[in-house]
């Protein structure tokens, strides 16, 4: 092997036009191997290459054809964090299996070799020329490719790849690296996706060896396994996250085995010499090869592999000695894979609130959710509520107990909802609002006691006790809870009266402070999720919490001040805890007053929405509650028609907006035909609605995100629509939410008329 001088001598006849101070640059700041590895004329070809860049111009992609579809793809760049990754996602993004690769990084700026010899040593001397990022770090990469079967590289695919490449790295020069990685992934997974059906789903063995010895500044990792799809992006992905650099690298395949050697130092620029971080390292490899596979599941492959790379560091920081093997254990699972690639991928709020916080809490969970049922019985899930609470000593205690019960169960709903999209809405529906009621009926005991302890039971003037319950509206009382939903509630209580303890308060006092109690008993999530919400209440927030049966009954009366659209809401009516004769007598209140023989204007309905659609409605967005053909629309249409003919047919008196069209079309009120597309049209557009508040657990997210952005296609991918061509999914979401919006827009309008 000549040495630097002598084959720069050798090199700079090849490459006469290029400046002398990037030619000794360029051999000044290679790794010696670099030159062992390539000829002149390929050195030449690099040198050419690199000094195409510019600050303007941050890569130069070469292709060089080869026998049996095979080619061999250089790239020369700046050098930027995360660039490996992003360079080899592209690659495995267009089809493209890399078989062998030699990766370098120019080393920090050092004096250029003719500082170092003679000026006849290295010939004759040219006049230095400014050269623009001269002093910038850059790469040469290699890599020897072959496309997967049904895959073409021809002239067009190469100026596709190029410029892609160059759209990446020019946010990585901006800084901007969650987009770079953003648009890597989803290209990725789409090609990925095509080839679902090629995958075994076994688990490849892995070797993975550190040795400190081989290079004086940097560790050598060598990785031995099977060659899987993408696991050098991911892999690589990986590394950047945790600020271990990479400065050099090579890849074999032979006979489907591959041998990577990556020569890495971590971000203070030193070797990996911790034990601990090396078994970090080893265990990430291991399970990002499998993770890979399970990436087309992922609703959105970005925060599923974001997600799971964190997943890996709180399994290794966070769980020891035989937590850790168990967690290890079920993380070689085959089937566990798809599970967290679909959770993961699907929500930031499940894993900023819960997964990542209750870390400890999610293995058993994932364990057992595939044996345990959507809906637990009744008796059972308060059996094992009322066994957590009463093992708590302190108030403080029992509230922790309860809320952290209620967390992991509406996780474990959730959770069955997200892995399982085949899970029919009502079940979803059932299961949140059974737990709900057990919720609220274990905090109002436990509240009672509390305060009875402080003031002495409430008591009606003759003495006996003073009822109190609890009555659901809105979604929560027509047992229609979704992801996110409120939990609407009011109070009742029986009447007037004092407590009975040694400092006695009267009941109006005794209740509003139970009211409150209740509602700082049970803790909602950020954005609301399980928020207790008592704004339906006589005068909404400006009345008392609580009131007794008397003034309820008054205010919702036809002499009474309830607005037209309090009367619609007490249709949703229902009782779910406290005393169950003053829920009865609530109900049957109800019924006279909403389904008295005073009819509702339909004008007022109208009224309502338009006033929804001007207020609620930004101009040029398609808001799935409140737009035309929006959910809204089947309610009220629905509400007005059960207010309608509700005194005449008890049978539509019922909380359930799918019961209660049911009932509509059975009676002959509604035609089966209009039945039918309503019924569909309200669990598709629930299903959109359950599919946006998802990703942040928002419960206002009810707006469509554009049709032509990125949102949207993992909102079709989150709501099932997962074909191998994303755009396709999301033009056929498209089309359903037309047609769906249209007929009910449509039936809305034969009702009451126009908007």
């Amino acid at each position: 092997m000549p040495d630097r001088v002598t084959l720069l001598n050798t090199v700079h006849p090849l490459c006469p036009d290029v400046p002398s101070d990037l030619l000794q640059d360029f051999f000044a700041r290679l790794d010696q191997e670099y030159f062992q590895r390539f000829t002149p004329p390929t050195i030449a070809e690099h040198v050419r290459l690199t000094a195409r860049l510019t600050p303007e111009h941050l890569c130069e992609v070469a292709f060089a054809e080869q026998p049996d579809q095979r080619c061999v793809i250089t790239i020369v760049a700046y050098d930027y964090f995360s660039e490996f990754a992003m360079i080899c996602g592209l690659l495995s993004a267009f089809g493209l299996n890399i078989e062998e690769g030699d990766i370098y990084t120019f080393a920090e700026k050092t004096a250029p070799l003719s500082s170092r010899t003679s000026r006849n040593e290295y010939g004759p001397r040219l006049r230095p020329k400014a050269t623009p990022g001269l002093a910038q770090k850059k790469i040469v990469d290699v890599f020897r490719v072959q496309p997967v079967p049904g895959v073409e590289l021809g002239r067009k695919q190469q100026h596709q790849l190029a410029d892609t490449l160059s759209s990446v790295i020019t946010l990585l020069d901006k800084g901007q690296f969650e987009e770079a990685r953003f648009a890597v992934n989803r290209r990725l997974v789409e090609q990925l996706g095509k080839r679902r059906g090629s995958f075994s789903g076994l688990l490849h063995p892995v070797q993975i060896t550190f040795d400190n010895g081989q290079s004086p500044v940097d560790t050598v990792m060598d990785i031995r396994s099977d060659d899987t799809p993408a696991f050098l992006y991911a892999f690589a992905n990986a590394l950047a996250m945790r600020n271990v650099y990479i400065s050099k690298a090579q890849f074999d395949v032979e006979n489907g085995k591959i041998h990577d050697r990556f020569y890495v130092r971590n971000r203070h620029g030193q070797k990996l010499t911790d034990a601990a971080d090396q078994q970090q390292l080893r265990l990430t490899a291991v399970l990002i090869k499998q993770f890979t596979h399970a990436l087309t599941w992922a609703p959105d492959p970005t925060k599923a592999l974001e997600a799971f790379d964190q997943f890996l560091d709180l399994t290794v920081q966070q769980t020891k000695g035989k937590a850790q093997q168990e967690a290890l254990a079920f993380l070689s699972d085959k089937k566990t894979f798809p599970l967290l690639a679909r959770l993961l991928g699907a929500s930031d709020f499940l894993w900023e609130d819960f997964l990542r916080r209750q870390h400890n809490n999610l293995l058993p969970l994932l364990q057992d959710y595939r044996d345990a049922p959507l809906i637990t019985p009744r008796a059972t899930l308060r059996k094992e509520l009322d066994r957590l609470v009463n093992r708590a000593k302190s108030d403080e205690d029992r509230k922790a107990a309860l809320n952290s019960f209620k967390d992991r169960e509406m996780f474990r709903i959730d959770m069955k909802h997200i892995v399982e999209p085949d899970t029919a809405l009502p079940d979803f529906s059932a299961a949140l609002t059974q737990l709900a009621e057990a919720i609220l009926d274990r905090s109002l005991k436990d509240c009672q006691t509390k305060l009875n302890k402080l003031y002495g039971p409430p008591r009606l003037a003759n003495k006996k006790p003073c009822p109190f319950t609890v009555l659901g509206l809105g979604k929560f009382g027509g047992r229609e809870l979704g992801y996110a939903s409120d939990i609407e509630v009011l109070f009742v209580y029986g009447d007037a009266g004092r407590t009975g303890g040694k400092h006695p308060i009267d009941n109006s006092e005794y209740f509003e402070r139970l009211g409150y109690e209740l509602l700082q008993w049970i803790e909602a999530k950020q954005e609301g999720i399980f928020h207790v919400d008592v704004r339906l209440r006589p005068h909404g927030g400006k009345g008392s919490l609580t009131n007794p049966f008397d003034e309820i009954a008054k205010y919702y009366s036809d002499q009474g001040l309830a607005a037209p659209f309090e009367r619609q809401s007490l249709i949703k009516l229902r009782h779910v805890a406290g005393d169950p004769e003053l829920g009865k007598r609530v109900e049957t209140h109800r019924d006279h007053y909403v389904y008295g023989s005073k009819p509702l204007d339909p004008n007022i309905v109208l009224d309502a929405r338009r006033q929804q659609l001007k207020q609620l409605v930004e101009r040029g967005t398609v808001n799935l509650k409140h737009s035309q053909g929006g959910i809204v629309d089947i309610e009220y249409a629905v509400q007005y028609l059960q207010i309608k003919h509700g005194s005449r047919l008890p049978i539509l008196r019922t909380p359930n907006t799918m019961q209660a069209l049911a009932a509509l079309v059975d009676c002959g009120i509604v035609t089966r035909q209009d039945g039918e597309a309503l019924r569909k049209a309200y669990f598709f557009i629930r299903m959109l609605i359950d599919g946006l508040r998802m990703v942040r657990g928002n419960a206002k997210d009810r707006v469509l995100p554009p049709v032509e952005s990125d949102e949207f296609i993992f909102l079709a991918r989150r709501v099932g629509y997962t074909t191998d061509d994303w755009q396709a999914g999301a033009r056929h979401l498209q089309t359903d939410i037309t047609q769906h919006m249209t007929l009910t827009k449509e039936f809305f309008q034969r009702t009451f008329g126009r908007l």
